[in-house]
């Protein structure tokens, strides 16, 4: 299984928001409500990970809670991979 790099996941963050016309700031620190990345937007992240590993990433819902930020995203997805 080939694991995606941070820079790797956020070119595809990147791209799900493009696809609805929203651009993913530059600072990790950005608050997802702020720029409008909801939880479909995850889901459709998610997905995309999946397509570019061969792999499905098994998250929970509590984990989910925990991400408020562009950087949480990008440390949740890079855990799931090496779980």
């Amino acid at each position: 299984m080939a694991e995606l790099t941070r820079e790797q996941i956020r070119d595809l963050m990147g791209a799900v928001m493009k696809a609805q016309g929203k651009t993913l700031p530059a600072e990790d620190s950005a608050d997802l409500r702020e720029i409008g990345f909801r939880s479909l937007d995850f889901s459709e992240l998610a997905l995309r990970v999946e397509d570019e590993i061969g792999d499905e990433l098994n998250f929970d819902a509590p984990g989910l809670r925990q991400i408020v930020k562009v950087g949480d995203v990008l440390d949740f997805i890079e855990q799931l991979q090496s779980a």
